[in-house]
């Protein structure tokens, strides 16, 4: 009975570090990682380019977050980061898109994972925001935001470019 228990017990573990494949499909590799600098006469929001979509990734950092960046990957490539409270834009094909945000931040690493369908001329935003809870684990909430209140978050934010390390 022991040994079912401890075979059991190496098949849970070894299952739980296997990535799901919604995570590789949505994420980029564990290997990257960005320099972000954060751009505060930016403050504009973009127009589609013609047959495209455009994606705004906001990110609203708690007063008890410090230091957070979170990468952002799109159909299994890393397409950018924000620093703290900012912002990015990206501009996608028409279609289904599988989206992952991963925070990096010394209280945690969570990811969260969304799809979206986008159309042609379509401006999409997504708000990832950081709090932490009692144990000082980070905690992220990821999701779609109405337009207007992402243009506020986009005025009052700085634009964050970010490029990868080497």
């Amino acid at each position: 009975m022991r040994i079912i228990g401890v075979v059991m017990l190496f098949a849970i573990s070894a299952y739980a570090q296997i990535p799901s494949v919604a995570a590789t499909a949505a994420c980029g590799s564990e290997k990257v990682s960005f320099d972000v600098k954060l751009d505060e006469s930016q403050h504009a929001v973009a127009q589609p380019e013609p047959g495209k979509a455009t994606v705004y990734f906001i990110q609203e950092k708690g007063a008890d977050a410090l230091g957070v960046t979170t990468n952002i990957g799109l159909d299994g490539t890393w397409v950018g980061a924000n620093k703290d409270s900012s912002y990015f834009a990206v501009s996608v094909e028409p279609g289904e898109h599988h989206m992952c945000a991963n925070v990096r931040s010394h209280r945690g690493h969570p990811v969260r994972l969304m799809h979206f369908t986008a159309e042609a001329g379509r401006i999409y935003y997504f708000d990832a925001r950081i709090v932490y809870g009692e144990e000082a684990e980070a905690n992220l909430f990821f999701g779609e935001v109405d337009g207007d209140q992402a243009k506020y978050l986009i005025a009052s934010f700085p634009l964050s470019v970010s490029n990868l390390k080497k």
